[in-house]
């Protein structure tokens, strides 16, 4: 069976044809750089080139980074303002003329990584964090979703976590692995006192290169694996929501 996603990112914009038997890319993704600014109009656009790359004609699976509620875009923060409450939906089914599933980025790699990846036949509390130009999450209860948890957006050393902790800080301020592990750990502290997870799944960009700075981590009561889709997780979970709509 499959399906078919794009994943909406602070830096890129890639989408594919999903096996959904396998939970993986049915052919290579193809990517467009994000429009800056990241206005509304400019990233339908670049959505609507994806999805003819592969001359898509079924339901798509879109993931957007900020909160997303009914089809509304409640929040954007890695990208214009124009998207706060705006009908997304409506402008992605417009543009396309296809039917769409929209939710948020980390929410559809959180899923993906459940279904198909380190999450699978895993209970409890299981928290997906996506490192990359923000920081996502997914927050899991016994393999049921909370959507649009955004905990990027807690404060830590009175600013946004991801401020400090994201992929994009480590490359912006030139830490080295050791030092942007300090400031992950700082942030992965915050996150098991509140929530008290038992698996912590570390996704995004930098989970291709989890090598580096995994081992550096203070073991802590969670455990915290790489996550095993890495960067295409949000493809596979947009792909999956689009599988719903028939």
């Amino acid at each position: 069976m499959e399906s078919f996603g794009v994943d909406i990112g602070g830096s890129g914009i890639k989408g594919a044809p999903v096996d959904l038997v396998r939970g993986d890319l049915a052919q290579e993704r193809y990517k467009v750089l994000t429009p800056h600014p990241a206005v509304p109009a400019a990233v339908v656009n670049a959505v609507c080139e994806v999805v003819e790359h592969f001359g898509r004609q079924g339901p798509v699976g879109i993931t957007f980074p900020g909160v997303v509620v009914d089809g509304h875009t409640r929040t954007a923060a890695n990208v214009d303002e124009g998207w706060v409450g705006l009908d997304a939906l409506d402008h992605f089914e417009q543009a396309l003329g296809l039917p769409v599933a929209l939710l948020n980025d980390a929410d559809a790699a959180g899923v993906a990584e459940m279904s198909f990846g380190a999450g699978r036949d895993r209970g409890g509390v299981v928290i997906t964090l996506t490192f990359g130009t923000g920081i996502g999450s997914a927050l899991f209860v016994d393999g049921v979703l909370v959507p649009n948890t955004e905990l990027g957006h807690l404060e830590l050393n009175g600013k946004d976590a991801e401020r400090h902790a994201s992929s994009a800080a480590r490359e912006r301020h030139e830490l080295s692995w050791a030092k942007w592990a300090e400031r992950v750990d700082e942030y992965l502290s915050h996150v098991e006192m509140l929530f008290s997870p038992q698996l912590v799944i570390i996704g995004g960009g930098v989970s291709r290169k989890h090598e580096k700075f995994l081992p550096l981590l203070q073991q802590r009561r969670a455990e915290i694996v790489p996550a095993q889709l890495q960067n295409n997780a949000g493809i596979v979970g947009a792909a999956m929501a689009a599988a719903k709509l028939g």
